[in-house]
């Protein structure tokens, strides 16, 4: 068992604000987080409007794939993060639960989902400092 905290974001298609979610928080937490992200009816692929925005900023989300939601990648999480798609996620004692509400980027142009790609980067900001926070380097010992 790894002692970094799990994540697993959540939405219907897992092609837009999942993606995007689990980009941001690999991006900006590094290996301090382990990241997932699924869908209830996994769309084709990635929303392009979502990976043009995202590449905006720096992240490259193209070689994304949406996935299957499971039992499995929710067991395996310690937080699990729902965007609209309701009751389709199982749910397991000792886990925790979080539902964002954010508009869905289907069907949008990259106009319209850079503002949901800014609202999920202070989200997943503000989850970074609860979850795995930065720790300051303590100083090297000297012998």
């Amino acid at each position: 068992m790894s002692d970094k905290p799990s994540v697993l974001f959540v939405c219907v298609h897992n092609a837009g604000r999942s993606q995007m979610a689990a980009a941001w928080l690999t991006h900006l937490a590094g290996d301090r987080v382990e990241v997932r992200s699924a869908g209830s009816a996994p769309a084709d692929q990635v929303n392009p409007a979502a990976v043009e925005a995202m590449r905006e900023v720096g992240i490259d989300m193209s070689a994304e794939t949406p996935k299957i939601l499971t039992v499995d990648a929710v067991k395996a999480s310690d937080v699990c993060i729902t965007m609209g798609c309701g009751d389709t996620c199982p749910v397991f004692p000792g886990k925790r639960y979080l539902d964002w509400k954010l508009e869905d980027p289907a069907g949008q142009g990259v106009e319209a989902v850079r503002p949901i790609r800014d609202e999920i980067k202070k989200l997943v900001e503000g989850l970074i400092e609860e979850i795995a926070p930065q720790t300051p380097q303590a100083p090297e010992a000297t012998v």
